[in-house]
């Protein structure tokens, strides 16, 4: 991977995080750093695994690749958010 290509691979990141914080209903207690952050692992990953599907290089704009990672961030951001909420605590 070439200087180019990361640094296209982090600007995607980070528009691929505000997309996965977007797609997740509710409000998240996330700062806006953590989701970018998984969105740059999420692209990384999707990229990975639209490789090994075969269907990274395409013609133009690479829409199931993005789509892939637009998925992955968002089931990451809820996981995320998830794991961070109290559930079931009561305060009598």
């Amino acid at each position: 991977m070439t200087i180019t290509g990361i640094i296209s691979a982090l600007i995607v990141g980070l528009i691929i995080g505000a997309l996965g914080r977007l797609v997740v209903p509710g409000r998240q207690g996330m700062p806006i750093w953590l989701h970018m952050v998984i969105g740059v692992g999420a692209a990384l990953l999707g990229t990975v695994l639209a490789r090994a599907g075969g269907f990274a290089d395409t013609a133009g704009i690479d829409w199931r690749e993005l789509l892939l990672q637009v998925v992955l961030a968002a089931i990451a951001v809820a996981l995320v958010s998830g794991v961070g909420r109290r559930r079931g605590v009561s305060r009598y």
